[in-house]
């Protein structure tokens, strides 16, 4: 999580996580485009508004949503888990941007990593919890 300047443009890195689903999110000054895995957000996230008002939200949150271009790179897990680990990186580079978006950025909890991944399957069971069904006869 480091900024860079290409071209003179300042680079806000940040770095989500999710689930089984990894996020690398640069924010650059622009129009506030989503570009996830070359493809425009609309369209990779399958048209789905609650996914993009999840990624959107910490731009939001700070009034910003206009002023910046968001460039992903995703991999892992699936639409859910990618645009929570999105929403992740986002806020993350957005206290890059500037130390006091930390604090409303804390508040709405948008700097808290999910810590809810599957859990491993036990011998002996079905799933994770999941029994056999018991048979008295």
């Amino acid at each position: 999580m480091q900024a860079t300047e290409s071209q003179d443009k300042v680079v806000y890195w940040g770095t989500g996580r999710r689930k089984s689903s990894v996020a690398r999110v640069r924010l650059v000054p622009g129009s506030g485009q989503l570009i996830v895995n070359d493809k425009p957000g609309e369209i990779y996230f399958n048209r789905i508004p609650g996914y993009l008002q999840v990624i959107k939200a910490p731009l939001e949150t700070l009034g910003l949503e206009n002023e910046y271009d968001i460039l992903v790179k995703a991999h892992g897990g699936g639409l859910t888990g990618q645009s929570d680990a999105v929403k992740l990186g986002v806020a993350r580079a957005l206290c890059q941007l500037a130390p006091e978006n930390r604090q409303p950025l804390k508040i709405e909890g948008y700097l808290t990593r999910d810590p809810r991944a599957k859990e491993r399957k036990k011998y002996g069971l079905h799933k994770a919890r999941k029994a056999p069904q018991y048979s008295k006869r």
